[in-house]
């Protein structure tokens, strides 16, 4: 134990050295050079004399995740499973069973087996319980168990799951599975080609490109380009998206930070594929980053007309730093900053309130910018559409019933009960959405809105302070007019929710192919960039 707990004490040591020779450092030596040695004496002393084995390991990767959070959420450590998953998320390849894969704390949980792939072949579906790996009980596993179903192409891994209560197992072949940052494109009508962007790996503009000379050759004369739920990416593919309708030498994105080397303009280096289609970009709460940028930098060139929901305002910029022994750092160096000079970054998780959360700009505090043609935008983080859609953004029930995964979980339920052949003739009924209300009971959903916790604690002050028998009769009807407008806003919502649990359902029989289809025949948000696109003075109103 000891001799491990040296090799280990090694390493903060060798940090702090190095630590210590950093330009920007040499005010704070001193407080640094004592921190450090605290720290070193703190932890030497833990592993040596806590009552119970501990794993140095593990203590140290807890406490550098734990420092790092009081920064914000996108200053990480990596050890070297971390740095793997990051590679994955960069390139779109690895080598697996081909399905998005939820990690609990007990099961590994199948959200969407690719077509296809692996997973597929060997028949899992969405909802499937993986509670063993190749005889390693998921329960019981201390790492991410997710890493359990990686491996070299061609090897196999058994895996036992529950699906609907019953305990199956399943030998798959593991295989190399590349993931397209376009994974849909076709025509919506004979003049409007749709192109879904999912997220900005390094093959994020050559696929997209691509997209986009496939459907002018069939035809297109405009072009929807649905960012919805793309979380970002790489910085360079943002640029390259843009530049694939702005022209050469045209500015995307300004980088600003406190170190002169990262303060950064990016322009479009190469020759456009189209400065002239017509263009709607469909955004929503889920859109972040790179995604941001696009968006940003083509509403302020007056580019595209913006559809959906503001978009997630995530405007600062990571750079990956190098460790040793295969870990990594990823820091927050600098801000995005659009074209007009709009900041995209909605919290403040510098200036935080009385309960530790990140601040962010009030609405009457935004500052107003001004696009290339003179139209006024304003900044408050995220990217504010021309066409704001009330369907687009996730009311509170609706965010909680997400959260909890019940729309997943009546789908699942919903895939084993029905018999669904022909996706043109599928349609939830009313008696879907009371089946779904009932399951909802079922599983006792509650959730607290943002009144209540307020009101929770304004009576836990009226008793501090003796007032709770003068107000309790007040607050107790307010109670009831809160849950009784909590158990019509299920109803309320109804329109929203159909349509997120027949996305779900569908893809569980048509796969994601068959839900993009779905989504052109009946979603609201490619249904209004349609009709936008369709009418040429309503498209170049937005823009001017």
């Amino acid at each position: 134990m000891k001799k491990l707990l040296t090799k280990k004490i090694v390493l903060p040591i060798l940090i702090g050295v190095v630590f210590l020779t950093g330009s920007a450092f040499k005010s704070d030596f001193f407080e640094i050079a004592k921190q450090i040695e605290i720290f070193t004496t703190l932890f030497k002393e833990v592993n040596m004399n806590y009552v119970d084995e501990t794993n140095p390991a593990d203590l140290m990767d807890t406490a550098i995740k734990s420092m790092l959070q009081d920064l914000d959420p996108y200053t990480n450590f990596y050890n070297e499973q971390d740095v793997e998953a990051s590679r994955i998320n960069n390139t779109g390849d690895y080598t697996g069973i081909g399905a998005s894969v939820l990690t609990l704390k007990d099961k590994l949980v199948i959200m969407e087996p690719y077509k296809g792939f692996p997973a597929d072949k060997a028949g899992l579906k969405a909802g499937d319980e993986i509670i063993k790996v190749d005889g390693t009980v998921v329960a019981t596993f201390n790492d991410d168990a997710g890493n359990l179903l990686q491996g070299t192409a061609g090897t196999t891994v058994d895996v036992t799951y529950l699906r609907q209560g019953k305990t199956q197992t399943a030998t798959i072949k593991r295989e190399a599975v590349e993931i397209h940052a376009v994974p849909h494109h076709s025509m919506i009508d004979d003049k409007i080609g749709y192109i879904v962007l999912r997220k900005f790996t390094e093959k994020a503009s050559a696929e997209t490109i691509n997209a986009v000379r496939i459907l002018k050759s069939q035809g297109a004369k405009q072009i929807v380009l649905d960012l919805r739920g793309n979380l970002g990416g790489l910085l360079n593919e943002a640029v390259n998206v843009t530049n694939i309708f702005v022209p050469k030498n045209q500015l995307v994105v300004t980088t600003k930070s406190k170190v002169d080397k990262y303060n950064k303009t990016y322009y479009t280096q190469k020759e456009a594929i189209d400065t002239d289609i017509p263009l709607v970009v469909l955004i929503d709460g889920r859109s972040a980053s790179a995604s941001e940028i696009v968006a940003g930098a083509l509403q302020d060139l007056d580019r595209a007309v913006i559809v959906g929901a503001r978009s997630f305002g995530k405007g600062l910029v990571q750079r990956p730093k190098s460790l040793v022994y295969g870990t990594q750092m990823k820091i927050t160096i600098s801000r995005y900053y659009t074209p007009s000079g709009r900041c995209i970054q909605s919290l403040d998780y510098w200036n935080r309130d009385d309960t530790g959360k990140a601040t962010r700009v009030k609405k009457e505090n935004y500052t107003a910018f001004k696009t290339k043609r003179g139209r006024t935008v304003y900044d408050g983080g995220g990217i504010q559409p021309d066409l704001e859609l009330d369907i687009t953004k996730l009311s509170p029930i609706t965010t909680a019933i997400v959260n909890d995964q019940l729309i997943f979980d009546f789908a699942t339920d919903y895939y084993y009960k029905h018999q669904v052949s022909d996706l043109k003739d599928f349609k939830l009924t009313d008696d879907d959405f009371n089946a779904f209300k009932d399951f909802l009971k079922s599983k006792n959903f509650t959730f607290e809105t943002k009144t209540e916790k307020a009101f929770d604690d304004a009576i836990a002050v009226a008793k501090e302070e003796a007032l709770d028998e003068v107000i309790d009769s007040n607050y107790t009807n307010l109670l009831k007019s809160l849950n009784s407008y909590k158990t019509k806003a299920i109803d309320h919502n109804k329109t929203q929710l159909m349509g997120l649990l027949s996305e779900e359902i569908v893809k569980r029989y048509f796969y994601r192919e068959g839900m993009y289809t779905y989504y052109i025949a009946n979603n609201p948000e490619i249904k209004t960039g349609t009709e936008i696109l369709k009418n040429p003075s309503t498209y170049l109103n937005y823009l001017k």
